[in-house]
């Protein structure tokens, strides 16, 4: 588990947002690599601040991603009826390797706020989560500011064919 950031100025909800959101990436570095996926983490913290559970991309399987993983955690959990799910990367809107997207199970969770850092690049898939997400009800809330370190973290993923 990541350190919990300091969110004890409360009164500052987008400086806990953006720690949480911190947090989140720094969990993504455990992610096994891979040529095929991108690294993700992501928390689930109750309206009381509280970490619910966490997750990261194929952390328990190779096709398993970041959010998938801590929904599964929180399982039945009363708290995620209003917990905000932090996610590095957009919550998927497509895949092929399980049945449902991140953005199905986020909302089979009734979790009303998202927040991540990156909008997913079409490299895989064209993803719309945030946008079926807010068409469904959410909150989304998308902070590019920290999106430098998620890109990073998945600079294998972007470089140009032949570019080493």
């Amino acid at each position: 588990m990541p350190d919990t950031p300091d969110t004890t100025d409360r009164a500052d909800p987008a400086a806990t947002d953006r720690a949480w959101l911190e947090a989140a990436i720094e969990l993504s570095r455990q992610c096994p690599p891979s040529t095929t996926a991108f690294s993700v983490g992501a928390i689930i913290v109750s309206a009381a601040g509280d970490v619910i559970a966490t997750g990261y991309s194929r952390e328990g399987d190779p096709h398993d991603h970041a959010e998938e993983t801590a929904l599964a955690k929180a399982e039945r959990d009363p708290r995620l009826a209003s917990s905000t799910i932090y996610s590095s990367l957009e919550p998927c809107s497509k895949r092929s390797s399980h049945p449902r997207t991140c953005t199905q199970l986020i909302l089979a969770a009734r979790i009303p706020r998202v927040v991540f850092a990156w909008r997913e690049p079409s490299i895989f898939v064209d993803c719309e989560g945030a946008e079926l997400l807010r068409a469904a009800g959410c909150e989304v809330l998308e902070i590019p500011e920290v999106a430098p370190a998620v890109r990073a973290i998945n600079a294998h993923l972007l470089q140009e064919p032949g570019a080493y």
